[in-house]
């Protein structure tokens, strides 16, 4: 069917184009007085959310989660776990974000020409999933089309690459943007309202119900998660922001304040929000791949609450198998993604308030902001562990084991790794947020497999996908000449570790 509507799809666009001399008032004489001409902010918003996150999901368990060695594939010809990225791979994340980013700044231009009540909160809801997406986009690949981007009907079809310093510097304008949005919908609200969206469109928000301080607590998040991204930089001034978010003018700029405040599409067993292996059989959820040694054994030296929630036994013990093991020496599977997490709610995390709380603890230990390292580190393992088992009643106990103690006698670089360690498994099925951040730091350490591909060297990006090459070529090579070649091993701009 998906092949079907985009054959369709093709095929009317060239409808389109080859009959453009024979459109004149044509919108005139068959517009319909009776239908809307657009659709409404809210009806865009729940489809597009779901659609990338059950995406990113798919993908997180297909690459991502391979190339961190959460689990490895037990499969010889699935080669993500030693560095192998074939040139086909890209297009799909690049494909539907695209696509959905169209969909994303729809709501931001119908809510502007609708002005419903709450149109601000739906502009603002817009601003900041624009800059999630447009992020992911740009970490992925490095410079992409982004000003130029989702302009099809202004008949942009070859748009061109922007930098990466470029369009952060405007993500962070939109984050700017939308806290004023939501701080003026804000302040209009009647006493004893959360929104001043109207109760039966706040059902078709999926992640907040309408909320507006909880969308702007999100925003202000992302904001600190991508301004740590770009903290290597100088020209950003990154840290300087930071400082001002998180302590100085932090009144203007509410984060999250707990778990509750995390953004989670909570996928549910009936439609619409399911999630992407919700029709899975047990054996296509997880019968050719386990959990790495490196995943597993971490938890077992914590004796971490989470493992009955997240994997199997094998022979009544939780196990694992080496990542980047030699082609034709695979391993005998041991643990197993645990069969629940096929619908588990959880999965449909965007970004949650533990890992806010790690983003905080590596600023205090730079000296961005003022505050204890270990106070954010104890607060973020807290609210990891709490994500998922919310009545645990042994946190205090926890964070005293030796294996999880904060090390305050440890190098800089030691604290760090406890840091992102702890990071990783907050980071359990976040689309290729670990990736990014181990790309950044080069934390936590990741075990070296005998079978590596790509000189041993993570990949620092994915190649741009074949038919942009064909379809922009003009526009893909002046990327690639500013970038340095269309490589794995090409750094994105942000990218400063060794």
């Amino acid at each position: 069917m998906n092949k079907i509507k985009k054959y369709i799809g093709a095929g009317m666009l060239g409808v389109l184009i080859l009959s453009g001399s024979c459109t004149k008032d044509f919108q005139e004489i068959n517009t319909n007085p009776n239908t809307v001409l657009a659709a409404t902010p809210e009806a865009l918003l729940g489809p597009a959310l779901h659609d990338i996150v059950s995406r990113n999901q798919d993908r997180a368990m297909r690459i991502g989660n391979e190339l961190m060695q959460y689990h490895v594939t037990t499969s010889d010809s699935r080669e993500f776990h030693r560095y192998f990225i074939r040139p086909s791979e890209p297009d799909y994340m690049w494909r539907n974000w695209y696509l959905q980013l169209t969909n994303i700044r729809d709501i931001y231009t119908n809510a502007e020409n609708t002005r419903q009540p709450g149109y601000k909160t739906f502009k603002g809801i817009s601003l900041v999933l624009d800059v999630w997406v447009s992020s992911m986009l740009t970490d992925m690949f490095g410079d992409v089309p982004y000003f130029e981007a989702a302009k099809g009907k202004e008949k942009i079809i070859q748009p061109k690459f922007d930098t990466q310093q470029a369009i952060y510097e405007d993500l962070f304008k939109k984050l700017e943007e939308a806290n004023v949005l939501f701080k003026e919908d804000q302040a209009s609200l009647p006493a004893g309202r959360i929104s001043m969206i109207p109760d039966a469109i706040r059902t078709l928000d999926p992640l907040f119900s309408g909320e507006t301080l909880k969308w702007r607590k999100f925003g202000n998040s992302l904001y600190l998660r991508l301004l740590m991204r770009v903290s290597g930089k100088s020209v950003t001034n990154a840290p300087a922001k930071i400082a001002e978010i998180a302590v100085t003018n932090k009144a203007n700029y509410p984060i999250m304040a707990g778990n509750e405040d995390s953004a989670i599409l909570r996928f549910t067993t009936a439609l619409p929000y399911v999630s992407a292996f919700n029709g899975d059989r047990d054996f296509d959820f997880n019968g050719d791949k386990g959990y790495t040694e490196f995943f597993i054994n971490n938890l077992n030296a914590w004796d971490d609450p989470r493992l009955p929630k997240w994997s199997t036994q094998a022979s009544g013990v939780y196990a694992g198998i080496p990542s980047g093991y030699r082609a034709g020496q695979v391993p005998e599977r041991q643990s197993t993604l645990l069969p629940a997490l096929k619908d588990e709610p959880l999965l449909g995390n965007i970004m949650n308030y533990g890992e806010l709380q790690f983003i905080l603890a590596e600023a205090a230990l730079k000296g961005y902001i003022t505050g204890s390292p270990e106070d954010f580190y104890n607060n973020g393992i807290t609210a990891a562990i709490t994500f998922w088992i919310p009545d645990y009643a042994n946190i205090a106990t926890h964070l005293q084991k030796e294996e999880i103690k904060w090390n305050a006698s440890g190098t800089f670089d030691q604290q760090m790794e406890q840091i992102f360690l702890q990071k990783y498994y907050t980071l359990f099925f976040t689309d290729f947020q670990a990736w990014h951040e181990y790309r950044r730091t080069r934390h936590p350490v990741l075990p070296v497999g005998q079978g590596l591909l790509n000189d041993g060297k993570m990949p620092s990006r994915f190649t741009y996908p074949v038919n942009v090459q064909s379809l922009n070529a003009a526009n893909y090579r002046e990327a690639v000449n500013r970038m340095g070649g269309d490589d794995l091993n090409v750094k994105v701009w942000w990218n400063t570790a060794d």
